[in-house]
């Protein structure tokens, strides 16, 4: 059974040695989210199983009734998660995809489609991301 830290413990296991408890007149601790400028997921899974698209919900919603077993899927993830509504049109243009999910919230994207078409528009992302935006990109990755 785990016991509630005091504030004191809590600062020296923080700042280790530049804690001094009682010497110390005041502290204030501030808490900043950062968000990066990246695109830091993208992988292509090159043909999956009715199983992948299941667990990740693709059969439900406006997919409902849809059978994508065979189609490869794209998956990206960005920050800020505002990108992701840029990087969705990015992806239409570039190919001839669907978007499967989106979480304009988050940062993620799922695109469906064949092969080629899901790999063209993970490049076209790619490319605006760090060319347009100057981003930082990650490598695309495939299985």
């Amino acid at each position: 059974m785990s016991r509630k830290l005091t504030k004191d413990e809590l600062l020296k296991e923080l700042f280790r040695d530049h804690y001094v408890p009682g010497q110390t007149k005041k502290l204030r601790e501030v808490r900043v989210r950062v968000p990066g400028r990246e695109m830091s997921l993208a992988h292509l899974i090159g043909v999956s199983q009715t199983e992948v698209y299941h667990n990740l919900g693709l059969h439900i919603g406006v997919h409902e009734g849809e059978d994508h077993t065979g189609d490869s899927i794209g998956l990206m993830k960005f920050t800020p998660w505002e990108l992701t509504v840029v990087a969705a049109d990015i992806a239409l243009k570039s190919g001839g995809v669907e978007i499967a999910f989106m979480d304009r919230f988050g940062g993620a994207l799922i695109l469906t489609g064949q092969r080629s078409e899901v790999r063209a528009a993970l490049e076209g992302v790619s490319s605006f991301v760090r060319d347009v935006l100057h981003f930082t990109v990650c490598e695309i990755t495939e299985s």
